[in-house]
């Protein structure tokens, strides 16, 4: 890669596009390419992947998790030259990373990168890396045009170690937050407890994130989402749910998947038993059983929606019957998050997003406080095939 080539880089999110940019912006020949259609404008961009990858000596993917990565690999791959090198930045699963790195071969790099938005604008990246050594060769000059290059044995490792590194911001992350949430039931002013929790272990968040923590005028907030931590963070765990998601996704703050990592700080958790019916919701689809459903629904429930092209509207004994009692067969491929909570009281509405196989769905919930607990009313549902 010491001689000019194109550099494709596919996904141009915010990431994607910082990406892209830092490496225009130092000379590499780049084409990005995104699956939404919406750019920012600041490289070439192509209307399709196979055009973008058609030319190109590296692809770079920027892509949000691994089913999509899997997705558009699939799609590009008849269009690759022979000796185009991919280079994975995106966090997925060790078994995705592996899957990939023995589908595509020796032109595999698997490079999930540490750091936010402004990071890769900066070249101040951390990069785990896991290649063959002559992809690496190839490929080192534009890594280390993004950040430090950290070698790992394989592709498994490196994507393990991503994981439990945004585990780690996760975690601090929370523990920020409820030391707010103690400063000011102590009568402390944001400032003071910050001044002092940044001495500490929480030093380098704080510092990252002072002036929107203390609301400056014209702070940049979303450098890492919180949607996105927590879809990596839920690769860790066998449910679907996360300890970031549970207590952070949202109380009153509808946008907060899109917010910063901060806003963790500054909203409110939501109280755990609003979010166990859910839950339980979830275990349902996980492993089949009409069991949690159950469990998670008020007896006279309804769940409606079009399915057929037709409204249905069915009991809960109905709903229950479409289970067999075991997980389905892709169920190691199917995912779910919880996106918005919003309490009123003793009502609550929820919104979550289920990707089964080639369907995904938006699940509305609107739930009741009974007897101290909380229970799924009704849900309405959209699916999107």
């Amino acid at each position: 890669m010491t001689s000019p080539h194109t550099i494709a880089v596919l996904g141009s999110g915010r990431m994607g596009d910082a990406i892209a940019t830092r490496l225009a912006g130092k000379d590499w020949d780049v084409v990005g390419w995104t699956r939404s259609g919406h750019t920012s404008g600041a490289v070439e961009t192509a209307g399709d992947p196979h055009e973008a990858v058609a030319k190109a000596g590296l692809v770079i993917l920027a892509l949000f998790d691994g089913p999509a990565c899997r997705q558009v690999l699939e799609d590009i791959r008849g269009s690759l030259r022979a000796d185009t090198i991919v280079l994975n930045t995106c966090t997925i699963a060790p078994t995705e990373a592996s899957e990939l790195a023995r589908h595509i071969g020796e032109s595999y790099v698997h490079a999930p990168v540490l750091g936010s938005v402004p990071a890769a604008s900066a070249g101040t990246l951390q990069i785990l890396t896991a290649a063959h050594q002559d992809a690496f060769d190839r490929v080192r000059p534009v890594l280390e045009t993004l950040g430090t290059v950290r070698r790992v044995d394989d592709a498994c490792t490196a994507a393990s170690l991503a994981l439990i590194a945004h585990h780690g911001l996760a975690g601090a992350a929370l523990a920020l937050r409820d030391a707010l949430r103690q400063s000011e039931a102590l009568g402390l002013t944001r400032a003071q407890a910050l001044d002092v929790l940044e001495l500490g272990q929480l030093g380098g968040l704080i510092s990252d994130q002072r002036p929107f923590l203390v609301g400056e005028s014209g702070a940049v907030a979303a450098e890492f989402t919180i949607g996105a931590l927590a879809d990596d963070t839920a690769l860790l765990a066998v449910a679907p749910n996360t300890p970031l998601r549970s207590a952070v996704m949202p109380a009153d703050t509808p946008a907060a998947p899109e917010s910063d990592i901060a806003v963790a700080a500054t909203i409110p958790a939501v109280h755990d038993s609003v979010l166990e019916p859910l839950r339980a919701y979830i275990r349902g689809h996980s492993t089949g059983d009409p069991t949690h459903f159950r469990g998670a629904f008020l007896p006279t429930a309804h769940i409606e929606g079009v399915r057929d092209g037709a409204f249905v509207s069915w009991p809960l004994d109905e709903y229950c019957a479409l289970f067999p009692g075991r997980p389905a067969p892709d169920e190691p491929t199917r995912s779910r998050r919880i996106d918005t909570i919003d309490v009123h009281g003793t009502v609550a509405t929820a919104t979550m997003s289920l990707s089964h196989g080639a369907d995904t769905f938006t699940d509305i919930f609107l739930l009741v406080r009974v007897d101290d607990g909380w229970r799924i009313a009704n849900k309405a549902y959209h699916r999107h095939s």
